[in-house]
Protein backbone atom coordinates (compact mmCIF):
# COMPACT_ATOMS: atom_id res chain seq x y z
CA UNK A 1 0.00 0.00 0.00
CA UNK A 2 1.34 3.85 -0.82
CA UNK A 3 1.08 6.27 1.24
CA UNK A 4 -1.24 9.47 -0.12
CA UNK A 5 1.17 12.67 0.20
CA UNK A 6 0.46 15.86 0.62
CA UNK A 7 1.09 18.53 -2.25
CA UNK A 8 1.99 22.14 -1.09
CA UNK A 9 1.70 25.36 -2.22
CA UNK A 10 2.32 28.57 -1.75
CA UNK A 11 -0.69 29.48 0.23
CA UNK A 12 -2.19 25.79 -0.03
CA UNK A 13 -1.75 22.53 1.03
CA UNK A 14 -3.32 19.45 -0.65
CA UNK A 15 -3.64 16.51 1.20
CA UNK A 16 -5.88 13.18 1.82
CA UNK A 17 -9.16 13.79 3.08
CA UNK A 18 -9.97 12.27 6.60
CA UNK A 19 -13.56 11.66 8.43
CA UNK A 20 -13.05 14.32 10.14
CA UNK A 21 -13.34 16.71 6.57
CA UNK A 22 -17.13 15.35 6.75
CA UNK A 23 -19.24 18.43 8.11
CA UNK A 24 -17.07 20.82 6.01
CA UNK A 25 -17.68 19.10 2.78
CA UNK A 26 -21.15 18.51 3.41
CA UNK A 27 -21.89 22.30 4.10
CA UNK A 28 -19.47 23.67 0.97
CA UNK A 29 -20.75 20.99 -1.25
CA UNK A 30 -23.77 21.15 -0.43
CA UNK A 31 -24.67 24.76 -1.86
CA UNK A 32 -26.50 24.53 -4.93
CA UNK A 33 -24.13 26.60 -7.30
CA UNK A 34 -21.49 24.16 -6.54
CA UNK A 35 -23.93 21.17 -7.52
CA UNK A 36 -24.85 22.65 -10.41
CA UNK A 37 -21.69 22.76 -11.91
CA UNK A 38 -20.33 19.33 -10.98
CA UNK A 39 -21.77 16.45 -12.49
CA UNK A 40 -21.56 14.02 -9.50
CA UNK A 41 -22.14 15.89 -6.45
CA UNK A 42 -26.07 15.66 -5.50
CA UNK A 43 -28.11 18.42 -4.40
CA UNK A 44 -29.23 18.43 -1.39
CA UNK A 45 -26.01 16.56 -0.09
CA UNK A 46 -27.62 14.54 2.51
CA UNK A 47 -26.44 13.32 5.81
CA UNK A 48 -23.84 11.10 5.51
CA UNK A 49 -22.64 11.53 1.98
CA UNK A 50 -19.74 12.98 2.65
CA UNK A 51 -18.66 9.79 4.35
CA UNK A 52 -19.39 7.51 1.93
CA UNK A 53 -17.26 9.85 -0.47
CA UNK A 54 -14.66 9.97 1.66
CA UNK A 55 -14.80 5.76 2.14
CA UNK A 56 -13.96 5.90 -1.36
CA UNK A 57 -10.79 7.45 -1.45
CA UNK A 58 -8.03 5.39 0.43
CA UNK A 59 -9.31 1.89 -1.72
CA UNK A 60 -9.29 4.19 -5.12
CA UNK A 61 -5.90 5.52 -4.21
CA UNK A 62 -4.21 2.27 -3.30
CA UNK A 63 -5.49 0.64 -7.07
CA UNK A 64 -4.21 3.75 -8.72
CA UNK A 65 -7.63 4.76 -9.66
CA UNK A 66 -7.95 8.10 -8.57
CA UNK A 67 -6.31 10.47 -6.33
CA UNK A 68 -8.54 12.95 -4.17
CA UNK A 69 -6.93 15.62 -2.41
CA UNK A 70 -8.36 18.15 0.02
CA UNK A 71 -7.64 21.12 -1.08
CA UNK A 72 -6.67 23.18 2.52
CA UNK A 73 -5.47 26.53 3.32
CA UNK A 74 -1.99 26.47 4.29
CA UNK A 75 -1.73 29.41 7.24
CA UNK A 76 -5.05 27.87 8.97
CA UNK A 77 -5.78 24.05 7.67
CA UNK A 78 -9.50 24.92 6.46
CA UNK A 79 -10.84 22.61 4.20
CA UNK A 80 -11.73 25.39 1.30
CA UNK A 81 -12.49 22.26 -1.56
CA UNK A 82 -11.10 18.87 -3.40
CA UNK A 83 -9.38 18.32 -6.33
CA UNK A 84 -7.93 14.90 -7.88
CA UNK A 85 -7.28 13.53 -11.17
CA UNK A 86 -8.99 10.07 -12.13
CA UNK A 87 -6.59 7.67 -13.84
CA UNK A 88 -6.19 5.39 -17.00
CA UNK A 89 -2.99 3.22 -16.64
CA UNK A 90 -3.45 1.67 -19.76
CA UNK A 91 -3.47 5.24 -21.82
CA UNK A 92 -1.02 7.14 -19.60
CA UNK A 93 -3.79 10.06 -18.74
CA UNK A 94 -6.23 10.95 -16.51
CA UNK A 95 -9.22 13.71 -15.65
CA UNK A 96 -8.60 16.51 -13.50
CA UNK A 97 -11.53 17.30 -11.61
CA UNK A 98 -12.53 19.80 -8.61
CA UNK A 99 -15.09 22.22 -6.94
CA UNK A 100 -13.79 24.89 -4.47
CA UNK A 101 -16.48 26.33 -1.88
CA UNK A 102 -17.96 29.39 -2.97
CA UNK A 103 -16.70 31.66 0.21
CA UNK A 104 -13.44 31.01 -1.74
CA UNK A 105 -14.06 31.46 -5.24
CA UNK A 106 -11.85 34.36 -7.17
CA UNK A 107 -9.11 33.98 -5.14
CA UNK A 108 -6.86 31.98 -7.49
CA UNK A 109 -6.84 28.90 -5.09
CA UNK A 110 -8.37 26.76 -7.95
CA UNK A 111 -5.85 27.73 -10.18
CA UNK A 112 -2.66 27.21 -7.71
CA UNK A 113 -4.16 23.63 -6.85
CA UNK A 114 -4.51 22.48 -10.30
CA UNK A 115 -0.92 23.41 -11.05
CA UNK A 116 0.09 21.18 -8.02
CA UNK A 117 -2.26 18.70 -9.81
CA UNK A 118 -0.89 18.71 -12.38
CA UNK A 119 2.95 18.46 -11.36
CA UNK A 120 2.10 15.62 -9.49
CA UNK A 121 0.09 13.82 -12.31
CA UNK A 122 3.22 14.61 -14.86
CA UNK A 123 6.34 14.41 -12.48
CA UNK A 124 5.06 11.89 -9.87
CA UNK A 125 2.57 9.39 -11.84
CA UNK A 126 4.59 9.94 -14.99
CA UNK A 127 0.99 10.57 -17.11
CA UNK A 128 1.15 11.49 -20.91
CA UNK A 129 -1.98 13.52 -21.01
CA UNK A 130 -4.37 15.31 -18.44
CA UNK A 131 -7.47 16.54 -19.43
CA UNK A 132 -10.63 17.79 -18.09
CA UNK A 133 -14.41 19.50 -18.85
CA UNK A 134 -16.54 22.28 -17.54
CA UNK A 135 -20.27 22.78 -18.42
CA UNK A 136 -20.69 26.06 -20.74
CA UNK A 137 -22.67 27.29 -17.80
CA UNK A 138 -19.48 28.05 -15.83
CA UNK A 139 -17.29 29.64 -17.74
CA UNK A 140 -14.86 30.40 -15.11
CA UNK A 141 -13.82 26.61 -14.41
CA UNK A 142 -12.71 27.12 -17.76
CA UNK A 143 -10.76 30.34 -17.36
CA UNK A 144 -8.62 27.85 -14.42
CA UNK A 145 -7.72 25.44 -17.35
CA UNK A 146 -6.40 27.74 -19.64
CA UNK A 147 -4.76 29.34 -16.52
CA UNK A 148 -2.86 26.09 -15.85
CA UNK A 149 -1.63 25.56 -19.43
CA UNK A 150 -4.28 23.62 -20.69
CA UNK A 151 -6.01 24.21 -24.53
CA UNK A 152 -9.58 24.43 -25.61
CA UNK A 153 -9.78 21.19 -27.43
CA UNK A 154 -13.57 21.29 -28.84
CA UNK A 155 -17.03 21.38 -27.39
CA UNK A 156 -19.16 18.31 -26.61
CA UNK A 157 -23.17 18.86 -27.03
CA UNK A 158 -25.80 18.07 -25.02
CA UNK A 159 -23.03 15.57 -23.56
CA UNK A 160 -24.13 14.84 -20.09
CA UNK A 161 -28.23 15.21 -17.87
CA UNK A 162 -27.44 17.31 -15.17
CA UNK A 163 -31.19 17.77 -13.06
CA UNK A 164 -32.96 16.94 -16.05
CA UNK A 165 -31.17 18.62 -18.79
CA UNK A 166 -29.25 17.97 -21.40
CA UNK A 167 -25.31 20.25 -21.21
CA UNK A 168 -23.21 20.87 -23.19
CA UNK A 169 -19.34 20.27 -22.29
CA UNK A 170 -16.06 22.53 -23.10
CA UNK A 171 -13.24 19.79 -23.10
CA UNK A 172 -9.09 21.23 -22.79
CA UNK A 173 -6.05 18.94 -22.20
CA UNK A 174 -2.58 19.09 -21.95
CA UNK A 175 0.36 16.51 -22.73
CA UNK A 176 3.53 16.04 -21.33
CA UNK A 177 5.25 17.33 -23.79
CA UNK A 178 3.67 20.56 -23.51
CA UNK A 179 3.82 20.65 -19.89
CA UNK A 180 7.65 20.56 -19.94
CA UNK A 181 7.89 23.38 -22.35
CA UNK A 182 6.01 25.11 -19.50
CA UNK A 183 8.31 24.90 -16.52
Amino acid sequence: MNVQPDLETERLILRPFNTNDASQVQKLAGDKEIAATTLLIPHPYKDGDAEKWIATHKPMFNIGKIYTFAVTLKENRILIGAIGLTVSKPNKRAELGYWIGKPFWNKGYCSEAARAILKYGFEDLRLNRIFAHHMTSKPASGKVMEKIGMKYEGLLRQHVIKWDKFMDLNIYGIVAEDYRTMR
